[in-house]
């Protein structure tokens, strides 16, 4: 009896906790400040309880250095880490990279070991000072002779930051990456089975599989969760199963592998005159620019949301995801449904949780898909197993800062 009732005490306590091992993990933009309007979104927006890690992008390096990007970063690093305070559980990371950073903002830094030393060094006490808990490093994508210096990169950062966990006798700083989906890009970049021991978890990029950089042009999904059935040759590995399986099978732990979902669709303009508007046809140029996130082939969730009045949607049976037409402009997204089936597949692969790029481009306000706030994050945390309830009736909603305010007042 007594050890029946130690038990449930066990099961109640993990409850209490969270309920799920699953990490749900939330990039955070810090150019999304300077969008007008709804588009707006600044830390102060984030509800601490959506996410069970928080990754503020980007740093950038200078002198072989850590260093802000943004001008006002320091204050928001302290808003952002503040959300500790309101969600004990929250784990921050500050990521460093991105795609417009590119490889060669990694260099010179990484070509030495020297030039790493003084990276490493200076990684520490910045992310400590400024309260965060981790480095996420977003190598946007090594090359193949840069290899063996993002193999080292990372080894020398797990290590240093091993023996400063020993040292200061502090919780150890977590280790991360965000890496390609792509199988060209895999073995070119990564020694999987070494980047397995040295990092906390893994994020993969699960997106962008198509988009209007493709040559030819034709219409495809940013996300698909399988292989479709005008997917040939290298096609055939543009999809989210393919990613996940491959990684696995080259040697990353399942439970090291968050899996990434968009809050963002891939749109073209199509071809003129067009006899279909279905996956693989021909496309001259990326779709029109969003309202708030204003780049040509790219629409933020509450931007689909806005395309799709008027709308013909379309579900793409064997890939399980949506894409929408409307005169010459195509997109193809997520929607609630669609992120559903992919935690669904990422449970029943073994996976360590969900990843989403980026929090600032759900529907945030919940004025443009009248789906409540956050409605992808949402179906994504219920799915998972990570909400409670407190957080699901709405007790825990913060108000939602959707004023314009212009980049230079901030």
């Amino acid at each position: 009896m007594d050890q029946k009732l130690l038990w449930r005490g066990l099961v109640a306590l993990m409850l209490l906790q969270g309920g799920s091992a699953y990490k749900l993990v939330c990039y955070f933009t810090n150019w999304a400040q300077y969008r007008a309007g709804l588009g707006y979104f600044i830390p102060d927006t984030i509800d601490p309880n959506l996410c069970t890690h928080l990754i503020y992008s980007f740093a950038q390096i200078n002198n072989n250095k850590i260093t802000p990007q943004e001008w006002n970063d320091a204050t928001l690093y302290h808003t952002f880490n503040d959300l500790k305070k309101r969600n004990p559980n929250l784990k921050t990371l500050l990521s460093i990279g991105g795609s417009k950073f590119g490889s060669k903002g990694f260099h010179p830094m990484v070509d030495s070991s020297e030039s790493r030393s003084t990276f490493v060094n200076s990684v520490i006490p910045f992310l400590r000072n400024a309260g965060f808990d981790g480095l996420d490093i977003d190598w946007i994508y090594p090359e193949l002779n840069e290899k063996p210096f993002f193999a080292s990169l990372i080894h020398e950062l797990a290590v240093a930051f091993q023996e400063e966990a020993k040292k200061s006798r502090k919780e150890k700083l977590l280790l991360t990456a965000g890496v390609a989906a792509g199988r060209q890009k895999i073995d070119n970049s990564y020694s999987i089975k070494e980047l397995a021991s040295d990092v906390d978890f893994i994020n993969l990029l699960t997106f962008d599989f198509h988009g209007s950089w493709d040559n030819p042009l034709v219409t495809g999904h940013n996300s698909p969760l399988r292989k479709g059935s005008q997917d040939q040759r290298n096609s055939a590995y543009y999809n989210v199963e393919y990613a996940v399986n491959y990684w696995k099978n080259q040697g990353m732990p399942g439970k090291k592998i968050v899996m990434g979902i968009p809050m963002y669709g891939r749109s073209f303009t199509l071809s003129t005159p067009v006899s279909n508007t279905g996956v693989g046809v021909p496309a001259k140029s990326a779709g029109t620019p969003g309202q708030f996130t204003a780049e040509e082939g790219f629409l933020a969730y509450y931007e689909v949301c806005q395309f799709l009045q008027g709308a013909t949607i379309t579900k793409i049976p064997e890939q399980q995801v949506p894409y929408a037409v409307k005169g010459n402009q195509w997109v193809g997204f997520d929607n609630v449904e669609s992120v559903e089936t992919k935690v669904q597949f990422l449970k029943n692969s073994g996976l360590g949780g969900a990843m989403i790029w980026s929090i600032d481009l759900d529907d945030f306000t919940g004025e443009f898909c009248k789906e409540g706030p956050f409605p992808l994050l949402q179906a994504i945390r219920k799915k998972l197993g990570t909400a409670n309830k407190g957080i699901e009736s709405g007790k825990e909603q913060l108000p939602i800062r959707s004023s314009y305010v212009k980049w230079q007042e901030l």
